[in-house]
């Protein structure tokens, strides 16, 4: 029997090198902390942790940040470039924004113009997300484990097998429940990668 492939990863992050990106960004263009954490919708605190590496945002949430720097994610992070539209189990590109806590399989890299992003979100127990808002809609499914979100104020426990569609403009976060690593697939309007 052959051996199963691993799938491609981009080079990665670490939380230092990512929160000085964004904190050397945001000075070249002479914004304060307050200034980018009001346009994105963050804490300023939460910025702050972020910019010294101490936490890690989200994907939704770092495309934020990269669009209030006038920059977009591949600044960041270099994303394998699929070329095809159909991708096999084994050559979806897996990376993390420097928390090992929550890595990102992405299901398919689009096309010019698409609609919608997808990748499953692998979320080790404990983990907790920052509160987000942006602009579209979002729709997952749970796959494996349990999810919580706290969406305008309500909270949902999603198991395995459970769904969600919402508008991504409404503050809402994650935070895995159980022992187990949750496994989501989340597809959302957001254009994370151009």
């Amino acid at each position: 029997m052959g051996r199963k492939e691993e799938p491609p990863r981009s080079a990665p992050v670490s939380k230092a090198d990512l929160g000085r990106d964004i904190r050397k960004r945001r000075r070249a263009l002479d914004k304060t902390l307050k200034d980018v954490a009001d346009e994105v919708g963050l804490s300023i605190g939460f910025l702050s942790q972020v910019e010294r590496g101490v936490s890690t945002p989200s994907l939704s949430s770092l495309h934020n940040i990269a669009e209030a720097l006038d920059m977009n994610v591949e600044a960041f992070i270099t994303p394998w470039r699929h070329p095809s539209v159909v991708t096999r189990n084994n050559e979806r590109e897996v990376f993390t924004l420097g928390d090992p806590n929550r890595k990102y399989e992405l299901m398919g890299r689009g096309f010019p113009g698409a609609q919608l992003n997808a990748c499953l979100v692998h979320r080790s127990p404990g983990q907790v997300s920052e509160v987000m808002r942006n602009a579209g809609e979002e729709f997952v499914f749970i796959l494996e484990g349990s999810v919580l979100y706290e969406l305008a104020g309500e909270t949902h426990v999603l198991h395995k097998g459970d769904s969600m569609h919402f508008q991504s403009d409404q503050p809402h976060r994650t935070s895995t429940v159980g022992e187990a690593t949750a496994i989501e697939l989340w597809v959302g309007t957001l254009p994370v990668f151009k």
